[in-house]
């Protein structure tokens, strides 16, 4: 340990901070005057040409990174006194360990805000083609305000430097991926599995794998499924369990493919919690249908329009309009699970009186999710089939799956479920038609009142102004936002056991199906279902954020 206090450079050390392979110290930029960290390799480590080769790749990787939360890097040199040094930004505050050990972490929805960061950060990093390798609490900062940094890349990878042999592994045991301990080529998948540990050690305050040897941890990632039950005993919603779910997928295909999927999942469970804080407190009005439904969750009544309005008005005002997207955006792209097409940015009439609201451009699934992606995506996570799942029909829209299921598919396919106002814009246009064809009652134009589905393509004359199919007619469609019971949809579900409660998360679907006649008021009504239920007249599509 150095002597204090003492120069390197421009800089005065002021007081150690610790370490190991190199020590950190509190220092002073003596010509900006401002509080630096300095981390200098120990004379030990200076000697490993591979700790050496580490500590320029973390100067080197991070310094070439500018985000809001991954840690800066100033400045890298050589001492003839004290070798090889690194001048970082000085963190105050604790890492994510110590927050989670100390109880610093807060409610869910801090929790969630602190995951968002970490995924960001990680988004960030990826598309800078690097891979981190070592994600952790430790390597996570969190200050007072809960800004969050992410640290150390000390082992990082990037497409055009390795410094590690071909099979030698390198990582926190932990939270390593299978592939990862099998010494099998990474890819930046690894991190969305490490990212998968540590979202359940911050939900959970314990960690999913214990062992006391680095055999024994090996064994269970490689082998043993991952022990979900802690998070639904901290009290987390279904949606937040499938998510550290999908992320710790054994089989790298099975998790999200990215960390902008992930980012804009954790948001949107955020915003739920929000949500569910509002709408489903003790005394809070319940919306009813107006008239009788045949049965009672499929049609229902203008009256549950003023929580439409008032739900659309809420994610307008979080939402940040904006102008129309520039005609570069294609029309048309191409996904993994399908065709999707552009809604154009701007304003769009919603509701049944036509209010004027604003949307950034994003893209909605062409079709509803047949049940060729959705057989795809449950043999990628190990995940069984939906009830009765009709093999031989391919095209036809997925149904029996519950919001959950088919939010961890969007997770999986690197895109979200849509909003209302997501919805009810593609459904459309901007020009606040009756139904996605025009204004003419068209019964013809939609599979509607035939009890019997049709493929997802069908219908191409009753196509939305975008050229979306069959957002009327052919199954109801999940909506990702909560939405309160009536008194009559909480009689409607018999067979649901134990009953639904008006105090459990219910979701918005939309569009109808093809078991009632076509509705005047379909392109704005929506109906609520509990989030545990699942029906052969209910499927779904995907959207996700234009670039």
């Amino acid at each position: 340990m150095i002597q204090l206090p003492a120069r390197i450079g421009k800089y005065e050390l002021q007081e150690f901070l610790g370490g190991g392979m190199s020590h950190v110290y509190r220092a002073v930029d003596t010509v900006i005057g401002r509080a630096v960290a300095v981390k200098i390799l120990t004379n030990t480590a200076s000697e490993d040409e591979e700790a050496k080769a580490r500590f320029l790749t973390e100067a080197r990787t991070a310094g070439n990174l500018t985000h809001e939360n991954v840690i800066s890097i100033y400045d890298f040199g050589w001492d003839e006194q004290y070798g090889s040094y690194m001048v970082m930004e000085f963190l105050q505050g604790e890492d994510l360990r110590g927050a989670i050990r100390n109880g610093h972490t807060g409610d869910l929805k801090k929790k969630l805000k602190i995951a968002v960061q970490i995924a960001r950060a990680l988004e960030f990093v990826h598309k800078a083609r690097i891979i981190h390798r070592d994600i952790k609490p430790e390597n996570v900062h969190i200050n007072a305000a809960g800004v969050v940094k992410l640290m150390d890349f000390g082992i990082a990878k990037t497409e055009d430097l390795s410094v590690t042999r071909a099979g030698f592994v390198l990582g926190t045991p932990y939270y390593m991926a299978p592939e990862q301990v099998k010494g099998e080529k990474i890819t930046d998948l690894v991190d969305v599995y490490a990212f998968g540990i540590l979202l359940f050690e911050l939900l959970s305050g314990q960690k999913p794998i214990a062992g006391d040897t680095v055999e024994r941890i090996f064994y269970s990632i490689l082998h043993e499924p991952l022990d979900l039950k802690p998070l639904f005993a901290a009290g987390l919603p279904q949606p937040v369990v499938d998510l550290v779910a999908a992320c710790t997928a054994k089989q790298p295909a099975g998790r999200p493919q990215n960390f902008g999927a992930i980012g804009e999942t954790l948001e949107r469970l955020r915003e739920d919690v929000d949500a569910a804080t509002r709408v489903l407190s003790p005394g809070a009005p319940a919306a009813a249908p107006a008239r009788p439904v045949r049965p009672a969750w499929l049609i229902p009544g203008l009256a549950v329009l003023c929580v439409l309005v008032a739900a659309g008005l809420f994610f307008a005002m979080r939402a940040k309009p904006g102008p129309v997207q520039p005609s570069a955006l294609p029309n048309v792209i191409s996904t993994s699970t399908g065709a999707m097409v552009l809604v154009p940015g701007g304003e769009f009439a919603f509701g049944g009186d036509k209010q004027r609201l604003s949307l950034p451009a994003y893209y909605i699934d062409r079709t509803e999710v047949p049940n060729a992606e959705y057989a795809k995506f449950c043999q990628a996570t190990n995940r069984p089939l939906p009830d009765r799942f009709p093999t031989n029909q391919p095209h036809f829209p997925v149904v029996n799956v519950t919001i959950g299921e088919a939010r961890a598919f969007a997770v999986w396919a690197g895109k979200r479920l849509p909003n209302s106002l997501e919805w009810e814009k593609a459904a459309r246009g901007d020009d606040g038609r009756a139904f996605p064809w025009g204004n003419e009652h068209d019964p013809s134009r939609a599979n509607v009142g035939t009890r019997v589905l049709r493929p997802v393509n069908d219908f191409a004359g009753g196509a939305s102004p975008s050229g979306a199919l069959q957002m009327v007619g052919n199954v109801w469609e999940f909506v990702d936002q909560l939405r309160s019971p009536g008194p009559a949809a909480l009689k409607s579900y018999p067979k649901l056991k134990p009953p639904p409660r008006a105090d459990e998360p219910w979701y918005m679907i939309r569009g109808q199906s093809c078991g009632e006649p076509l509705l005047d008021a379909v392109i704005y009504e929506s109906a609520p279902v509990p989030g545990r239920w699942k029906d052969i007249y209910i499927g779904f599509r995907c959207v996700k954020s234009a670039p």
